[in-house]
């Protein structure tokens, strides 16, 4: 089977970095990150999602969060150095990122900005995150998605209400 060449997959095969790729069924009424790990045959805590934020000292940053939490903008705004931050409205994610709902990844983004992981990502040997298109997973060593985003890894995250 040929690898799909994401500029994400692209990225990860110049870094010579591991990870295997998971394609999964894609219903665009349902794109919820536990839907997507069921697909992918992995628990939604090691399936991570890549919001898009924006705080009102340094601007746009992505917060990777796992699938069972929502980002908590508290906790992501300490981290950033910002007062207060919040989620970009939908309609600016893909001309910020180049990536659609579903699809947004760290790996590759139209520019760079600042990754902050959510610190239990490093409890797993593997985490999976999107390769930059709907319907295609990357699962990769939380220390290689580090390494190649440059991420800042801190608590980001709480439980769902």
């Amino acid at each position: 089977m040929a690898v799909p060449k994401t500029n994400a997959v692209r990225l990860l095969e110049r870094q010579g970095i591991p990870f295997e790729l998971r394609e999964y069924e894609v219903d665009p009424d349902n794109l919820a990150a536990e839907t997507v790990a069921r697909k992918v045959g992995l628990p939604p805590e090691r399936v991570f999602k890549t919001l898009v934020a924006r705080g009102d000292k340094h601007g746009v940053c992505l917060a990777v969060v796992p699938g069972d939490c929502e980002l908590d903008p508290k906790a992501l705004a300490k981290a950033t150095g910002d007062k207060k931050i919040d989620t970009v409205p939908l309609k600016e994610v893909e001309p910020l990122t180049g990536y659609v709902r579903g699809g947004v990844t760290a790996l590759a983004c139209k520019k760079s900005y600042p990754v902050f992981l959510d610190e239990t990502a490093e409890l797993f040997e593997i985490i999976s995150i999107s390769a930059g298109v709907r319907g295609l997973q990357v699962l990769l060593a939380p220390g290689d998605y580090i390494r190649v985003t440059s991420a800042k890894v801190a608590s980001i995250a709480k439980d769902k209400r």
